[in-house]
């Protein structure tokens, strides 16, 4: 209740009540008139006077205070009528509706926010003494924002029942521009320059289209303090903005900003010290704070210096240290000497650790990533890493992480994690449209948060023209408290390369199951170790040069079309170190991942694979909006031993690496770059007699047979690729939405070479009219490179990926495609 209310209910009393009411009498009764919604019961908790008292006008008056109190009525007259004291009461108006029209720049729920804190609610009791208020708050804001000429009007219409509804009329109006910002006094450093680290802008370069020009007052705000920070950053510690003008033009649609600042001069550190409790931490804190005399003085690098040591106490228990530069100025010789006063405070330990935000990860799956325990001393980095553990998981959006004390303890604090969880698991939609491999389709499930458990389950049943794949596949991340995981796997395929444009034709049907253990060394690397069994069977494969060699053993010379089956069984190893910041979307860190895959000795085919990639994220800004991605993988096979027959083991054509597509070198068709298919025709001389005197064609000679180079990939057994992406802020994408949205400009690399080819032993036949160029499939100096734009969204269904590229190196007989479209994951 305000005093002005106050006030005017001493009046209307001292009016409304007679004469002789200023007499003290005995109240026989009580009653209140004019109640609708008011229970009379809760009307009469606010009245101090019983039945049976002796009230005085003072008594009057403070009951008429009470009442206002209750913020349930405007106007409130008290009468007595002998020994009875009535109260006529009228009550405010429920609001039934706040209705908005004309908003823009202010979205509703914010609106209904900033009148929930003035008291304004929907079903609540109206002051209508607050109409005026809510207009002047809101034109202050709109002012703010550089909207001077904004006008809110706020109507209160009344309705049946003592109910009204409040509509607020905006009319925002445009924008003030700065015409000018201005800076005097300044001497070290030019306008351009001083200019050039403000948000604020009168001016806008050609190519800046979504810049903009208008005046804010909380950006001015932050370039003061930036233009501060400019100048103390480079030494002068005695810098300081005298004043600031904001000056507006007669129709208030310009504004000129002139900003006066004294610079000061440079000054340079002459000595550092360091006073306070340092808890056993003197010799440490010392050499922390350490600036060499003479060094320049920078006030970035006393905070970075403040926060260090904040930081180690941090470590220790100590959640609250106080850590705080105080110079002394030299002003004769233009030096300063910074005394580092530390007072770490209370050692504090944590109480509890709750989680916020998971609604379908059970706590557990949160809880386990803990590195800082309950009981223990409170420890930053352990929580940190924490935070980061959380958020390479890939269910979350965003982790943060804070502390807040117990409720009186000074020694003990609750840690709190809230997150917001991403989709984490995806329907696996693959569309891709080729110019020459026509439309390309497949699907599939997987959920990498199984049932809020954590551990990752999958069931892709992918089948379109050319495969057919059922895959299923689960994996306990935690299936020891150590953190040792265990997963397993279970497929089918069949695979009929005859349907696609870009293989040469073979069948290939093969079924497995497997097991794979990891260990974890540390909290960025871990080993895994696995086995895993599988029949393959390969039919109908075209006669091309590259496949003679491993085909022709296996081969039933009585049925040459029967194909061939192994039974092939694997042991696989591999190592991982892992520092990015996030599971999905990583703006730091790096990824290495080494695997190794061999054949045991009792396998029907002896060979072995090596696999490297390699990822590291650049941050080029501060809020890692800007980030440089480089990435490589290699990968190399062979085959190894031999056979009963002496025969060398080689390695399976079907295993080889192929590029093209998805992101190993986009402009290009999926799995179309590498070694091509080469077929050799014998020539003969016909017409040679036989020993019967019937004419026949015997061989010319191997240097007389012919060639053709087929467009048809079959890969190579070893493979480089790699590239760089420019990753930048999604243009027209709301900030809630940036975690969920990447896009990037790239440039990707990429060879396949085939170590077992033998180009000399081809390079001297005559090719067919028909045929494509032939090139030395073994050297691996054959590489193409792409360009193009990238945009991927983790959609509710799973990742989304929309790729435009265009090739920047590529050959005649390379297949191109300039979009391409993934919605999950491809084959």
């Amino acid at each position: 209740m305000t005093l002005k209310e106050l006030f005017l209910a001493a009046l209307v009393a001292g009016a409304a009540l007679p004469a002789h009411s200023a007499e003290e009498f005995v109240v026989e009764d009580i009653r209140v008139r004019g109640l609708q919604r008011v229970a009379l019961g809760a009307a009469l908790t606010y009245i101090p006077v019983r039945v049976g008292d002796t009230v005085s006008e003072s008594v009057v008056r403070d009951s008429i205070r009470s009442l206002y109190s209750s913020t349930h009525f405007n106007n409130i007259v008290v009468r007595r009528e002998g020994g009875t004291l009535i109260f006529e009461v009228s009550e405010r108006p429920t609001i039934s509706a706040i209705e908005f029209d004309g908003n823009k720049d202010i979205k509703d729920e914010q609106l209904v926010e900033s009148l929930t804190d003035q008291g304004i609610v929907e079903g609540e009791p109206l002051d209508l003494t607050t109409v005026s208020t809510i207009e002047t708050g809101l034109e202050d804001f709109y002012h703010s924002i550089g909207k001077y000429n904004a006008n809110i009007d706020v109507n209160v219409v009344n309705l049946p029942r003592n109910r009204v509804r409040v509509e607020i009329d905006f009319e925002e109006g445009d924008s003030a521009e700065i015409q000018q910002i201005n800076i005097v006094g300044n001497k070290a450093f030019s306008d351009e320059q001083i200019l050039a680290g403000l948000e604020l802008k009168d001016e806008l370069p050609w190519w800046n289209l979504l810049g903009e020009t208008r005046y804010q007052k909380q950006q001015l705000s932050g370039d003061l303090e930036t233009l501060e920070s400019f100048y103390k950053d480079r030494g002068y510690l005695t810098f300081a903005i005298e004043s600031v003008q904001v000056s507006m033009t007669p129709d208030r649609r310009g504004v000129y900003v002139t900003i006066n600042v004294r610079e000061g001069e440079i000054f340079k550190v002459r000595d550092t010290r360091v006073i306070g409790e340092l808890r056993g931490q003197d010799e440490v804190v010392k050499r922390l704070v350490k600036i060499e005399p003479g060094e320049q003085y920078s006030a970035a690098t006393v905070t970075y210096l403040e926060d260090l040591v904040a930081r180690v106490y941090g470590r220790y228990g100590y959640a609250y240290p106080e850590v705080r530069a105080i110079p002394e100025i030299d002003e004769e010789t233009n030096e300063v000497d910074l005394v580092f006063s530390v007072n770490p405070g209370k050692r504090v330990y944590v109480n509890r650790i709750n989680f916020r935000g998971n609604v379908t990860t059970m706590d557990e799956v949160l809880r386990r990533e803990m590195r800082q325990l309950e009981g223990a001393p409170l420890n930053e980095d352990a929580i940190e890493q924490g935070k980061v553990r959380l958020e390479r998981l890939g269910f979350f959006e965003t982790v943060e992480s804070s502390t807040q004390r117990v409720d009186g303890r000074d020694d003990l604090v609750n840690v709190d994690f809230t997150v917001k969880e991403q989709p984490s698991g995806s329907f696996n939609f693959m569309f891709g449209y080729g110019d020459y491999s026509g439309l390309q389709i497949g699907a599939g499930v997987s959920q990498e948060n199984f049932l809020g458990t954590g551990n990752r389950a999958g069931i892709n049943i992918n089948t379109n023209r050319f495969n057919r794949n059922l895959q299923l596949t689960y994996t306990d991340r935690y299936f020891t408290k150590d953190g040792v995981s265990l997963s397993g796997q279970l497929y089918l395929t069949e695979f009929d390369a005859g349907n696609l444009d870009n293989f040469i034709r073979y069948n290939q049907r093969k079924y497995g199951i497997g097991s794979t253990i990891a260990f974890p060394i540390n909290e960025i690397s871990s080993f895994n170790f696995g086995l895993m069994y599988r029949n393959e069977e390969v039919t109908n494969v075209e006669g091309y040069e590259q496949i003679r060699n491993f085909y022709q053993p296996y081969i039933d010379e009585r049925d040459p079309n029967s194909g061939v089956s192994f039974d092939i069984f694997e042991a696989t190893a591999g190592w991982q170190r892992v520092t990015l910041n996030r599971g999905v979307f990583p703006t730091a860190g790096t990824q290495n991942r080494l695997n190794v895959g061999v054949t045991l000795p009792n396998s029907d085919v002896n060979f072995f694979n090596v696999n490297y990639e390699f990822k590291h994220y650049w941050p080029l800004t501060q809020s890692q909006d800007y980030v440089l991605l480089t990435r490589l993988s290699a990968g190399y096979g062979n085959g190894y031993g031999e056979d009963d027959n002496g025969n060398e083991y080689l390695y399976p054509f079907y295993e080889n690496f192929r590029l093209g597509g998805n992101d190993t070198l986009r402009g290009f068709e999926a799995n179309t770059v590498g070694p091509k298919a080469v077929f050799r025709y014998p020539d003969s001389i016909g017409g040679v007699p036989g020993y019967n005197g019937i004419p026949s064609d015997l061989p010319a000679g191997p240097g007389a047979d012919t060639l053709a180079v087929s467009q048809f990939s079959v890969g190579g057994n070893a493979m480089v690729s790699g590239g760089f992406e420019l990753i930048f802020p999604t243009p027209l994408v709301k900030e809630e939405a940036k975690n969920t949205v990447r896009t990037s400009f790239y440039v990707d690399v990429g060879s396949v070479w085939d170590t077992e080819f033998d180009y000399d032993t081809y390079q001297n036949l005559e090719l067919l009219a028909n045929s494509f160029p032939l090139r030395d499939f073994s050297s691996p100096s054959d590489y193409r490179v792409s360009a193009g734009i990238a945009i991927q969204w983790l959609s509710p269904m799973g990742p989304l990926t929309l790729a435009f590229g265009r090739p920047l190196k590529s050959a005649d007989e390379d297949r191109t495609q300039v979009f391409t479209f993934n919605f999950g994951t491809t084959f």
